[in-house]
């Protein structure tokens, strides 16, 4: 037993634990000095208990998730490595699970992928030679019977702790989360979400997925961002499939005199209201151009030092 809990990551066992967990996210940069990854990183050390690593987010290329996983992690930093099924065959895909096993990365953040259409190179060719259920079938497959799809042994150890994306909605009373009870009986163990900004749309959501004993199955950690101004929570809410963005927010963004100051208090009070709800496991704070402002908003939340304490 000892030397199963010694192969969880940190991510894992804190929420096994049962305490609130705060998870970050990185989009790494189109560079090949990992320096510059590393500045933005670092200051996350000791106060997220890990670090997603986008996967060509937006449909654009960035260093690798896979590159970028293995940096963090030399660097002490736990990552999330996220994994699209946009951009890969199968072939490299299991390439890249056996490669991300044997440098240490344990948690999988798996995603379908945006389509390239939406980046700068519209003309690219996408994959989808998996989707997000086959490639966690895949995974499950290396890590628990150690072989590859075809039947071919993998020697090694491989103990990944998978998660999958949800988006959070205002549950209609007909509303069942089938999608979400998908992924968990596929094997989703935690579970990062869409923007969600409306503690009391959380609290409906939850409980619902509580009432088809989802939250016992699961480990849900709602999507907040430390907004930058107005324009970019208007932005949010008008452009961004699946986002919950109430207008006190916006209205609150309007009036401040420092927005930036305002969006990191308001991430804030949402991180220490969502500690408070039944069934969130975690938060997963995500703040695109601003990932400067996310080690502040964790330590102004107490949230990680108190438990640290």
């Amino acid at each position: 037993m000892a030397e199963e809990a010694d192969h969880k990551s940190n991510l894992q066992t804190v929420l096994e634990a049962g305490h609130f967990a705060i998870t970050a996210e990185l989009v790494p940069p189109a560079a090949t000095d990992p320096r510059l990854l590393l500045d933005k990183a670092m200051p996350l050390k000791g106060l997220a208990d890990a670090v997603n690593v986008t996967d060509g987010a937006g449909a654009r290329s960035h260093m690798c998730s896979l590159a970028s996983a293995a940096l963090l992690a030399g660097a002490g930093v736990e990552p999330v490595m996220q994994m699209t099924c946009r951009d890969r065959n199968r072939i490299a895909i299991q390439s890249d699970l056996m490669g991300a096993a044997a440098l240490g990365i344990r948690n999988l953040l798996i995603l379908r992928g945006d389509d390239p259409t939406a980046g700068d190179q519209p003309d690219a060719k996408p994959v989808f030679d998996l989707d997000s259920r086959g490639l966690t079938e895949t995974v499950i497959g290396i890590r628990d019977r150690r072989e590859l799809p075809s039947g071919r042994e993998v020697k090694g150890d491989a103990p990944f702790f998978i998660g999958a994306a949800d988006m959070p909605i205002d549950p209609a009373p007909d509303w069942t989360p089938d999608g979400l009870a998908a992924k968990v009986a596929g094997g989703a163990q935690f579970v990062q979400t869409q923007f969600c900004m409306d503690p009391e749309v959380v609290r409906r959501y939850v409980a619902r997925l509580a009432d088809h004993g989802l939250t016992d199955k699961v480990h849900v950690l709602i999507g907040v961002a430390p907004l930058a101004s107005a324009r970019s929570a208007i932005w949010m809410r008008d452009k961004l499939f699946g986002v919950t963005m109430p207008e006190w927010i916006v209205e609150r963004m309007e009036r401040a005199a420092d927005p930036k100051a305002e969006g990191r208090t308001i991430c804030v009070e949402l991180l220490q209201q969502l500690a408070g709800i039944d069934g969130v496991a975690g938060a997963h704070i995500m703040a695109p151009l601003n990932e400067a402002s996310i080690p502040e908003v964790i330590e102004r939340s107490g949230l990680i030092r108190d438990r640290r304490a």
